[in-house]
């Protein structure tokens, strides 16, 4: 944990002073300590054994406010401790190194951690950088403080090379599983280093910076300490994007030292409005803060005084936060597109809160002529007091909210942490199957970028926490992991769909197996798996069967048993379609069913394959913005194809057996076939069938209209989200 980090590019006044809440007593910030002076202070008081040291003095005092009856004594031994095995040791800036322990213990007091946390803080690189053992520490401070140290103790490079640093995430993230305190350590840690990373070399600096924008900053939002990620974002922004952090900084100071400001005026209307409705509140103004002012500058350009900053209104219930709402959508007038309810629906990071914008009234008229407020929306943000503290401090407001291991353990001995969130749990599912440090590395950042996350209902009322984007196939994977290979269709509310189905928030998702153990995962499902635990999966099966091919989506009967299909360039099904890549196996595309002479593309798939698309598929618009070339495809001369028609009837006996029938007279071959169950009078049929010519298509189509009782035959299709 010894990266150095002091402010790679320092913001001057308009950057914050400290981490941590806005109280609504508005006690004045902390300023940050001088390092210097606080080095000085751990050397005069290394001695001490009957008091606490003056170096921890500021810890106590934050932690205090938080924890008034907290034992502090447990914390004066932490300190003991860690100065004296870190004594002798210097950082690059020049400071005791001691130094580090503190300030990353105070960002944690500040933001209200409890006791054992801050013990754990000021140990966590004694381990790693001394010659204290995990075993002392665990005799002198307990199992918990011993293993959030753990948590945060780097393995070695001389052990693990290159791999050290994804192994070492990967060790965090699984103590993280059973306690997330100790993420919560880490953070605070990369957030001194941060601080103060303008000791090392530039390279190293965007190093540390992008590691920090792909993996804590995520971990930061999914675990709600807003206080923290918004600081990271800021000091990332000035190392990798030094420029547009330059343009930011200027706009800040030039709205800084305006003589007029639009959110003092909005706050004083809204404390007047609230004051006259007797809801007793706290109105604050809440800067923005520098990439926040970044995105909104390239958003709408021109920035006006409203723009810099949000206004917090804090109260003391949940019902008066709709109070405060009413009133002002009554007495100002909203911007209705801007509300958003997250008190009735918390975002997966244990964030509350509501959000509105409304219109600022016509004010004075400036020494420009402009009238400041005239026109501008201004943004609020209302909750209670204790939602303010969860928004900011996230897991870290928790407490310490796992009881102690006798009392509450899992099958394994390992505690049970209740609080953890889904989507850590799915993160630790996967990182088990991800075969070596590279692919967990690359894996953990592109799932760490997925931000929003849905919920699906399964039909027996429980639920599937999925990333926004998800398909069929990760719900799939996600309910039944490995067994999920044997998945051969969908129902999405009520409606068969295709397993490349992209999921919403609040569908219901019924998955159908197949009764085969024999069966295999269609290598074309990589195409549709968005969640790393799918793909891992599906990889994983592909690479321990080689041999085995299949065209993408291989349509299974009600068996589950998946028909086989030859290998290589003479399978029947992509015989009739040529691609521009000499060599190639050539497959066409479950989802959309092509055959002559639709317009069709190709794209290039693992294994030196090209899927070939019709070119108003869903599929082919998600591969054309993630980036995917095309690839040139024309129909041959052979005319044979598969494709999936969807009939629609009424009910009567002996449908079934009339409409196959006749689909045979026309030489149709059924590879698969579903029937839903009957509603209101009618059935839906979908069945993929292989015919000898394409040609032939319009005429089986209209062999099954002519069947009693069949009111309609069509193409399925080719749509994202089909109900």
């Amino acid at each position: 944990m010894n990266a150095e980090a002091a402010n790679p590019a320092s913001p001057g006044p308009v950057m914050p002073t400290a981490v941590g809440p806005v109280t609504p007593t508005r006690r004045k910030a902390r300023p940050r300590i001088d390092l210097r002076r606080l080095g000085r202070a751990a050397l005069l008081g290394s001695v001490t054994r009957d008091r606490l040291p003056d170096a921890i003095s500021h810890v106590v005092e934050a932690h205090r406010a938080h924890h008034p009856d907290a034992d502090l004594e447990i914390l004066r031994r932490a300190y003991v401790l860690a100065e004296s095995s870190h004594r002798g040791q210097m950082r690059k800036s020049g400071e005791p190194y001691i130094t580090h322990p503190l300030a990353v213990t105070l960002i944690l007091a500040e933001l209200g951690a409890e006791t054992t946390t801050l013990t754990a803080s000021l140990l966590h690189d004694t381990v790693e950088d001394t010659d204290v053992t995990l075993d002392q520490v665990g005799e002198q401070f307990g199992e918990e403080v011993r293993y959030l140290v753990d948590g945060v103790t780097k393995l070695e490079k001389v052990d693990y090379g290159a791999a050290a640093e994804p192994e070492t995430f990967r060790k965090m993230l699984v103590a993280t599983g059973n306690d997330v305190r100790v993420m919560s350590i880490k953070l605070a840690d990369r957030l001194h280093n941060m601080r103060t990373l303008g000791v090392m070399r530039p390279e190293k600096q965007a190093r540390i910076a992008k590691v920090t924008r792909d993996v804590l900053i995520p971990l930061a939002e999914r675990l709600g300490v807003q206080a923290l990620k918004t600081e990271l974002e800021d000091l990332v922004f000035a190392i990798l994007h030094p420029e547009d952090y330059r343009r930011t900084r200027e706009l800040i100071v030039n709205n800084a030292s305006r003589t007029d400001d639009p959110l003092a005026e909005a706050a004083d209307e809204v404390r007047r409005v609230l004051r006259e409705a007797d809801i007793a509140a706290d109105v604050l103004i809440r800067p923005r803060h520098f990439v926040s002012v970044h995105r909104v500058a390239r958003k709408r350009g021109r920035l006006r005084g409203a723009d810099f900053g949000r206004l917090l209104v804090l109260v003391n219930e949940d019902a008066d936060c709709y109070g405060v709402l009413g009133e002002l959508h009554t007495c100002l007038t909203p911007v209705v597109s801007e509300f958003k309810d997250f008190i009735a629906v918390p975002k997966f990071n244990l964030y509350q809160s509501l959000h509105t914008a409304v219109a600022l009234p016509r004010s004075r008229t400036d020494s420009n002529g402009e009238t400041p407020m005239d026109g501008q929306v201004v943004e609020v943000l209302i909750r209670t007091h204790q939602m303010h503290r969860v928004a900011e401090a996230g897991v870290v407001a928790l407490g310490n909210p796992y009881a102690p291991p006798s009392e509450e353990q899992d099958d394994n001995g390992e505690r049970a942490d209740p609080t953890r969130p889904g989507w850590l749990s799915r993160l630790l599912d996967w990182q088990r199957g991800a075969p070596d440090p590279d692919t967990f590395w690359s894996t953990l950042r592109e799932d760490l970028a997925q931000d929003r996350e849905i919920t699906v209902f399964r039909p027996d009322g429980g639920t599937l926490g999925l990333p926004e984007g998800a398909t069929c196939v990760d719900a799939a994977y996600a309910q039944y992991g490995e067994d999920a290979h044997a998945c051969i269709g969908a129902r999405v509310n009520g409606r068969l769909a295709t397993l490349s189905t992209v999921l919403r928030d609040g569908d219901t998702v019924q998955l159908l197996m197949g009764q085969d153990p024999a069966s295999e995962p269609s290598p074309e499902w990589l195409e549709h798996a968005h969640t790393p635990a799918a793909r891992i999966a599906i990889q994983r099966w592909l690479t321990a069967h080689p041999t085995a091919g299949r065209t993408e989506d291989e349509p299974r009967g009600r068996s589950g048993a998946a028909r086989p299909v030859p290998e290589g360039p003479a399978a029947r099904p992509a015989a009739s379609a040529v691609v521009d890549r000499p060599g190639a196996t050539v497959r066409l595309a479950g989802c959309c069913t092509p055959v002559p002479p639709d317009e069709v593309t190709g794209f290039a798939v693992r294994g030196g394959a090209v899927t070939v698309h019709r070119v108003e598929c869903a599929a082919v618009a998600r591969m054309k913005e993630a980036g995917r070339a095309e690839v040139g495809v024309r129909w041959g001369d052979t005319a044979d194809c598969r494709v999936t028609l969807v009939a629609e009837s009424f009910v009567r006996p002996h449908l079934l057996a009339d409409l196959t029938e006749a689909m045979a007279v026309e030489g149709a071959e059924i590879v698969s076939a579903t029937v839903e169950p009957p509603s209101q009078q009618r059935v839906r049929h979908t069945y993929t069938v292989q015919l000898p010519d394409a040609a032939h298509l319009p005429t089986l189509m209209r062999a099954m209209r002519n069947v009693p009782g069949v009111y309609d035959v069509v193409r399925a299709q080719p749509r994202a989200g089909v109900r």
